[in-house]
């Protein structure tokens, strides 16, 4: 279906802010275009939410105010053994819809039953790069753990046109052993896959890794395994230092910056403006609703501008430009997207329109300005992938969020009782 946003400001490729009309697959002749009205809107690429666990929407609220630690093991870990593939997929529609509703268009996800995610995002017709995940406690050397999974990357990998993508998988240092890394990156270069690991997340874990591997950082052993040898977005990267970025540079690793999770499980805060002056592209993640508490990528853009400011004594860093770089152009070219995260001829057309005929835009000296420290994701009216629209003025035109909840809630209750 052809649409045109008709006198609607639109963020351009260089970070302005233009307006006009904006065609999605226009025929020569627009007369038999669905016509959008674009005034008092602002039309912005989707977001891409580059680290989160979707099915993990099961547990929002359930573990608060604890340590990592003690999150993991005394509320997450017990939680997540009860889980089954229906609970994994509803949980991830329920996550999808919430993606949705806050403009973003395209997930990283991080969690167990490939095929169940994929076949989740594939119905909603949702972007997503999905973890290939091993059963936990599988044999380190053994490929026969990964046989389903693997079946999930000859079935869903490159999926719709590359709407859908699987990447190889290491949870962390401390979880995986030498001999999982490197058939995970074997996998990855066998298959064409792009890497997700979580990377120094906490103090803890980036200490107790040198001690293991004689003075070896996370970032410094994962490259000494050559698992950096394919793309790989590294989750956190909270505790990295100079060496440490100095190789994530080298090496092309994107980071994923989660500044609310990282607060409120008190990991600490990531260097990004290190990062960025070294090259090494930052994207944005929620992280899971366990942790967050939300999918609303709009808070990690305003944090992220805000916090290093604070962090370093510094108003000048972390740009509103930089900021939105992240969330969009710079989370697809870590997800391994070169044909979105931005508004231009030729690109995929996904988008995310907002109402900014409202009072806490006004008066407006500058739009980037505006959109990061001012904008919610409340405002956010219309979500589109692939140039379908998903989401529409509280309508969804994919999903049924009422039985999504309700089926939520039903496993929830099913869950707690077997714990």
């Amino acid at each position: 279906m052809s649409i045109i946003f008709q006198n609607v400001r639109y963020l351009t490729p260089e970070f302005t802010v233009a307006e006009g009309s904006v065609g999605v697959e226009p025929p020569e002749n627009a007369a038999g275009a669905t016509v959008i009205d674009g005034r008092g809107r602002l039309l912005l690429p989707g977001f891409c939410n580059i680290h989160t666990h979707l099915a993990m929407e099961l547990m929002r609220g359930y573990g608060e105010n604890l340590s990592l630690q003690d999150w993991l093991f005394t509320r997450i870990f017990p939680f997540e053994a009860k889980l089954t593939p229906e609970a994994v997929y509803w949980g991830t529609l329920l996550a999808i819809a919430e993606n949705l509703r806050f403009g973003t268009v395209s997930v990283t996800d991080m969690y167990m039953g490939v095929d169940t995610v994929c076949r989740a995002a594939d119905e909603a017709g949702f972007k997503l790069n999905a973890a290939l995940m091993a059963p936990v406690g599988a044999d380190e050397k053994s490929e026969q753990p990964f046989a389903g999974a693997l079946a999930a990357v000859k079935a869903w990998h490159g999926h719709d046109d590359g709407r859908i993508r699987v990447d190889s998988f290491i949870h962390a240092e401390y979880t995986t052993g030498r001999e999982r890394c490197l058939l995970m990156r074997d996998i990855a270069k066998e298959y064409g896959l792009n890497m997700h690991l979580h990377l120094s997340e906490t103090r803890l874990e980036h200490e107790e890794c040198k001690e293991r591997h004689e003075g070896l950082s996370p970032a410094a052993w994962f490259e000494s395994l050559g698992v950096f040898d394919v793309p790989t977005t590294a989750a956190h990267a909270v505790w990295v230092d100079d060496v440490d970025i100095a190789i994530l540079a080298e090496k092309g690793v994107s980071v994923a910056h989660n500044p609310v999770s990282n607060l409120k499980l008190a990991s600490g805060i990531a260097p990004v403006p290190q990062m960025l002056a070294a090259g090494v592209n930052v994207g944005l993640g929620t992280d899971s609703s366990a942790s967050n508490n939300n999918q609303n990528l709009w808070e990690e853009l305003k944090l992220m501008a805000l916090l290093h400011k604070a962090n370093s004594g510094d108003p000048t860093v972390i740009t509103p430009k930089e900021a939105l770089r992240a969330a969009t152009l710079g989370g697809a070219q870590a997800q391994g997207r070169d044909d979105t995260g931005v508004i231009a001829v030729g690109k995929r057309a996904d988008l995310q329109l907002l109402n900014v005929d409202q009072p806490h835009y006004a008066p407006c000296y500058d739009w980037l300005n505006n959109l990061v420290f001012a904008a919610q994701g409340s405002d956010v009216v219309l979500t589109m992938v692939d140039g379908q629209i998903l989401y529409r003025d509280g309508e969804y035109t994919t999903l049924d969020v009422e039985k999504i909840v309700r089926e939520v809630e039903r496993e929830r209750r099913r869950i707690l009782a077997a714990l």
